[in-house]
């Protein structure tokens, strides 16, 4: 359980949230990254859209391919799913508290799953820009941790192995890979993604992490999906671009779409 300012400011958040959205609560919640902003449209129909700013704790987007909107969608079987596409990135310098305020938001709303999404640097030569990748793990190189005190959460099965297979399910044959959150906003070098590599990882971004590790502390049951948006530094040639990000998600969207919208109505249905 969280303490504090954060906590508080989280209950007033979704407090605020339900007054706007009209929904008291919401089952399941989706942070959208790069690459993923129209994916949320076929997920259900739209109840509320709502500029984050009006929501207590959220500030405008600072990144490119981000709406900076909260929507409230109605699942076929009646569940509401939050969707936050303000996501706030430890590199904008708010603060780590500020990088989570999405997921104890949710959480304060009534959630009891995330699904986090992201577009990120692949290190895996096989992988093509487009490619959905599920995280089964993450290394959190950011030097911090969104607990503060005398708190220790259990991270062994932070990436829910019931969700993972159920899209795997859904999507037979899709890779899994460990992520990496580095603190950003520049690109890797390809000796630091060369040492990434041999610590294990497979997926290199910017996000993420923190936001699973405030989802456990807060009891939510994790699912976390990388689009691969490029090869990592070292392992392509050409220079890494957020333009190169945002077209990769853009060529991908017809696919993703209905990837996100099976797997959240699955989800739903689930449990």
């Amino acid at each position: 359980m969280t303490d504090g300012r954060p906590s508080e400011l989280a209950r007033e958040a979704a407090r605020t949230l339900a007054e706007l959205t009209g929904v008291p609560r919401h089952e399941i919640a989706i942070t959208l990254g790069s690459g993923w902003r129209s994916a949320a449209e076929l997920i259900g129909d739209v109840v509320a859209d709502i500029p984050a700013a009006e929501v207590p704790g959220f500030t405008p987007s600072g990144v490119a391919g981000h709406s900076g909107r909260l929507r409230s969608i109605r699942l076929a079987d009646g569940k509401h799913v939050l969707v936050i596409g303000a996501r706030t990135h430890l590199y904008e310098g708010k603060g780590v508290a500020a990088v989570v305020h999405g997921v104890r938001t949710a959480a304060a709303a009534g959630a009891t799953t995330l699904i986090l999404t992201n577009g990120a640097g692949g290190l895996n030569p096989a992988w093509t820009p487009g490619e959905p990748v599920l995280i089964r793990d993450h290394i959190n190189l950011t030097a911090t941790s969104p607990i503060v005190g005398a708190e220790f959460v259990d991270l062994t099965d932070l990436y829910s192995p019931r969700l993972r297979e159920l899209v795997g399910s859904i999507r037979p044959g899709i890779d899994e890979g460990v992520y990496v959150q580095l603190p950003g906003p520049h690109y890797e070098t390809p000796a630091e993604i060369a040492m990434v590599r041999a610590i294990g990882g497979d997926i290199v971004g910017m996000s993420t992490a923190l936001e699973a590790i405030a989802a456990r502390q807060c009891g939510l049951e994790v699912l976390a999906i990388s689009l691969i948006t490029n090869l990592a530094a070292g392992i392509q040639n050409a220079p890494l671009s957020h333009q190169e990000v945002l077209e990769a998600g853009a060529s991908a969207e017809g696919r993703l779409g209905p990837l996100l919208a099976e797997i959240v109505n699955t989800v739903g249905a689930a449990g």
